[in-house]
């Protein structure tokens, strides 16, 4: 039985209300908000507390919120980013899509679907999230480590062909008579009169106009939503769609050097708009068929959990990666992201596919959204339980990723190994230099190593937390051992891996909460360095003997 409020601001405030406090118990359990925000819509909706009645209201923010995102994928749209991890994001990424949309609609025609919607269902599964596996990513610190850099770039080839399929939908819907040849020829024509316009527009008129709109970010970010939401509204007009338009929209933004700050800005705006796109997706699902979606969502959710994850360790693996990075990298597309979501309901909309195929596919969003982010989370821990299996996937040499580290090996003698070659670590790095010791610097950010090997400094790609690393490093040689990264998670895992090797030399650790420093100190570290404190006592050092 359902409450009936008296206006739609009374109604809105109570889904925000609920989108709330299950959003507060899901950040508790550690899952991203989108599970909750489709949970909430489940509790509104009609099968629960009928709260949700204002249909066209939602509906309208939740187009916004799906143009708003387009337009920030489309202005972070780095093919620098790809080109920096070689052919490895492009092969992957293609690899991975056309394997589990192949794979996937087989699967999806032997549990009774259509065939479809058995197309729609294995598209559906072939897309990962950016929006988590990023926040992921940073939260963990492996944004710019080598597997991160490599997800991240296969992420955007996903995102580029999510981008193509909702055009190549959109272009047809409403065209069902219309001969294939001419359907092609128009959206053609039209597509690239509607791309020519923009890239005149890139060249000659946004450029100077964002410089003087750029005096006030309120102003820049103002006139960004309003070209986005322009751009969506005219693409939709020329029979694409709000989607396609918002990107391109975002693409004409990205090569300025404002997209950055527009982009931090929208980040909010844009998780406040889809939250109403979720909680119109939790409103709908048909509950009624859930029953008889259980084991389809079951099957299509472990082949995403399971199938997606092999595959990209398989083609890293033929392209010489490490089996350890194959699997970090291949971790992140183990579910299926908001694209997923979005593209089964372009299909509702269409007329392709029924409501109960849009259940299925949130049902496996929700399961694999769920599960992936424990597997992300734990990821290393569930490297070293699948390390062995994992064999099988990696070449006796992994020449691409020793390709990666060819001139950054260290010297056979070494006074210090240093892990981490950030700014802390860097600075260390030279200072120790400079007073005549032999350093070997390892960092798992490629960049990081590539900018101290040309400063001339003995450089390694690797990890701290791989133990197979700290194996082959010339631990007998180096009387010192120091880590600049200031988790002391990672700190006690290289401290028990040195211990593991028998080192006997001296080890120096880093953190930044003088507690923890006890802590490490009787966990065998022999110095513990706290950056903030011991540049604090440094100044007032200075101070009292400049006095």
């Amino acid at each position: 039985m359902g409450i009936e409020f008296s206006n739609v601001y009374y109604e809105i405030a109570a889904i925000l209300a609920v989108a709330a406090v299950l959003g507060a118990l899901g950040t508790a359990l550690k899952q991203p908000l989108i599970i909750s925000y489709i949970v909430a819509g489940l509790f509104v909706g009609p099968a629960l507390l009928g709260w949700s009645t204002a249909d066209s209201q939602v509906e309208l923010l939740a187009g916004i919120g799906i143009a708003i995102l387009l337009f920030v994928v489309g202005l972070k749209l780095d093919v620098g980013l790809i080109a920096s991890v070689g052919p490895v994001a492009l092969a992957t990424g293609l690899g991975q899509v056309a394997f589990t949309s192949g794979v996937g609609f087989f699967i999806a025609l032997a549990l009774g679907l259509d065939a479809v919607s058995a197309v729609y269902v294995a598209v559906a599964l072939t897309f990962s999230s950016t929006i988590i596996i990023v926040k992921l990513l940073s939260d963990k610190r492996e944004i710019d480590s080598l597997h991160g850099r490599i997800a991240v770039g296969f992420l955007i080839v996903q995102d580029i062909v999510v981008v193509l399929v909702i055009i190549v939908l959109s272009a047809f819907s409403g065209h069902a008579g219309e001969a294939l040849r001419d359907a092609l020829l128009r959206v053609l024509l039209v597509g690239l009169g509607f791309v020519l316009v923009i890239a005149l527009l890139m060249r000659f008129v946004l450029p100077p106009l964002l410089e003087r709109l750029a005096r006030s970010q309120e102003l820049l970010v103002m006139f960004a939503v309003a070209w986005a939401i322009s751009l969506a509204a005219l693409g939709d007009g020329l029979g694409f769609s709000k989607e396609v338009g918002a990107f391109l929209a975002g693409v004409s933004l990205a090569s300025t050097r404002f997209r950055e700050t527009i982009a931090a800005r929208l980040v909010s705006l844009r998780d406040f708009l889809l939250l109403f796109f979720f909680i119109d997706l939790g409103a709908k699902l048909d509950v009624g068929s859930l029953g008889d979606q259980v084991l389809p969502a079951l099957v299509l959710s472990v082949f995403v959990l399971v199938g997606n994850p092999l595959i990209v360790v398989a083609i890293m693996g033929l392209m010489g990666y490490r089996r350890r990075t194959g699997l970090l990298a291949g971790l992140t597309v183990a579910q299926i992201s908001e694209f997923s979501l979005i593209l089964a309901a372009l299909g509702v909309t269409l007329g392709h596919i029924g409501a109960e195929t849009l259940s299925l596919v949130t049902v496996v969003g929700i399961v694999t959204i769920g599960l992936s982010t424990y597997l992300i989370l734990y990821s290393h821990a569930v490297y070293d339980r699948l390390a062995g299996v994992l064999q099988v996937f990696e070449r006796s040499t992994p020449l691409r990723e020793l390709a990666a580290e060819e001139g950054e090996t260290g010297p056979s003698q070494v006074d210090v190994i240093v892990f981490g070659l950030g700014r802390y670590g860097s600075k260390i790095s030279r200072g120790l230099a400079e007073r005549g010791m032999r350093v070997l610097g390892i960092d798992f950010d490629p960049v990081a190593v590539r900018r101290a090997r040309a400063e001339g400094l003995a450089t390694q790609y690797g990890d701290a937390e791989d133990p197979e690393l700290i194996a082959q490093l010339p631990l007998a040689r180096a009387p010192w051992v120091v880590s600049t990264t200031p988790s002391a998670e990672v700190s006690r895992v290289l401290l028990h891996a040195l211990e593991h090797q028998g080192y006997e030399g001296r080890v120096a650790v880093t953190t930044h909460s003088p507690g923890e420093a006890e802590h490490l100190a009787e966990e065998g570290a022999n110095v513990v360095l706290i950056p903030y404190a011991d540049a604090a006592d440094q100044a007032v050092d200075l101070i009292v003997d400049s006095s």
